[in-house]
């Protein structure tokens, strides 16, 4: 198949900036992008744009066609994709509805190549199973397993019961597909014992950051209007963290844990900036009150891009202390921002965070690792920038869109091989 003529159909339950802007969302963005950028046609299935915004221009890229499922969030079930009941109810019957209007695509010819995420798929991998349209190959990314608890481990075994009728289902699109990706090395395990597919259906195909985007967004006055505005002095050590205000993001363990590295180290300055919203931000407000850390913590709530991006530029390290993870879109865009990284060993962060070389690795939950961890950092001085720089090589190396692109491009090409 010439990559040129090839048109994939994408299933996804959101992308940005149809529908927010979390790491499912970011990523598939940038996925759509870098495969038109290499010439492929793109019908993308998802549910249909969220009120407010102006998405004219993302609709209106060559080669896009875009498709719209409903998804309907039962009563009570709460936010689209963000409680049990909702991954359970609706996200599947969404799934359903999705992969079979990809496959009436696949009979009306035309669509060479279904790639879907997480159960977005389901409807099409029943189809391929029971129909045999075996011609059409399904590349099925189910991303981080966290159904599973694969990315994790501290999931309540009821929680997991919970989850059973979505595991069937991602097991269910496994199970059609040609071509199952890890989003990460470390989920090859996972994938093979929670799954049933083999060593050589599964690839390892990271989740990306755009190198070049980022790059291109520098801009000098929005990195000192972000000291300025918050009176951070120059010189003083800034802390960052970014993500949802949720209890599993573990920004209440790292609070506890710079407690314990103020009161070791009174003498040493430093700031804590945290980034996002959501609802466990009351509490961790309260939980920084309680510590007296109200004058060394600053909670900046959601912010536009161009300030994320110099609150990036600015800080002196990433600080990601989260209970259990996926890829961490987040540690990506500060590595590429060339800051060392203190996180939990959790997730695919360790193919990211390399103790000693790109920076440090603590257990999740682990109060005294976090301050240790950042003590250590905040002494190494001179050596941070160092770190920092091995980091964004490594992104450049393994982690950048334009190289996952072509190793993605390059799964896709072994599936026409003999057809």
């Amino acid at each position: 198949m010439n990559r040129l003529r090839l048109h994939v159909a994408i299933l996804a339950r959101a992308v940005h900036p149809l529908h927010g802007v979390g790491g499912l969302e970011r990523s598939v963005d940038d996925l759509v992008r870098h495969l038109l950028e290499a010439g492929l046609e793109i019908t993308l299935i998802t549910k249909p744009p969220d009120s407010g915004g102006d998405v004219t221009d993302w609709l209106g890229q060559d080669n896009l066609h875009t498709q719209f499922v409903p998804y309907r969030t039962f009563p009570f079930a709460g936010r689209r994709g963000t409680t049990v009941l909702d991954r359970i109810t609706a996200y599947p019957i969404f799934g359903w509805r999705a992969g079979r209007a990809a496959y009436r695509l696949v009979e009306q010819g035309g669509i060479h190549l279904v790639h879907g995420h997480g159960v977005s798929a389901l409807g099409y991998a029943n189809a391929r199973r029971h129909d045999r349209i075996s011609t059409v190959p399904f590349v099925f990314n189910p991303h981080g397993l966290e159904e599973f608890g694969a990315t994790d481990p501290t999931r309540a075994r009821l929680k997991r019961f919970a989850y059973r009728p979505l595991q069937a289902a991602v097991r269910h699109c496994a199970r059609a597909a040609d071509r199952v990706l890890a989003t990460d090395r470390v989920l090859i395990p996972p994938v093979l014992r929670y799954l049933p597919v083999t060593e050589e259906q599964l690839c390892v195909v990271p989740n990306a950051v755009d190198v070049k985007r980022l790059d291109a967004a520098y801009d000098k006055a929005a990195d000192d209007e972000a000291l300025a505005v918050h009176g951070v002095d120059s010189g003083v050590p800034i802390l960052l963290s970014v993500g949802r205000l949720e209890r599993n993001k573990g920004f209440h363990v790292l609070a506890r844990g710079l407690a314990r590295l103020r009161a070791a180290q009174p003498e040493v300055c430093w700031r804590w900036m945290i980034i996002g919203s959501g609802p466990y931000g009351t509490e961790l407000r309260r939980i920084v009150r309680s510590l007296s850390l109200d004058e060394r913590v600053t909670f900046l709530g959601r912010i536009p891009d161009r300030d994320l991006y110099a609150w990036y530029r600015v800080s002196t390290l990433f600080v990601h202390p989260t209970l259990y993870e996926g890829s961490s879109l987040v540690t990506l865009e500060a590595m590429t921002h060339s800051l060392p990284v203190v996180a939990t060993r959790a997730g695919g962060l360790p193919d990211k965070v390399k103790p000693g070389v790109t920076g440090w690795l603590v257990e999740p939950n682990d109060v005294n690792g976090l301050a240790r961890a950042v003590g250590e950092a905040l002494r190494q001085g001179p050596r941070l920038p160092a770190m920092g720089r091995a980091g964004r090589a490594l992104v450049e190396r393994e982690f950048a869109w334009t190289t996952v692109t072509q190793r993605l491009l390059g799964v896709y090409d072994e599936l026409f091989v003999g057809r």
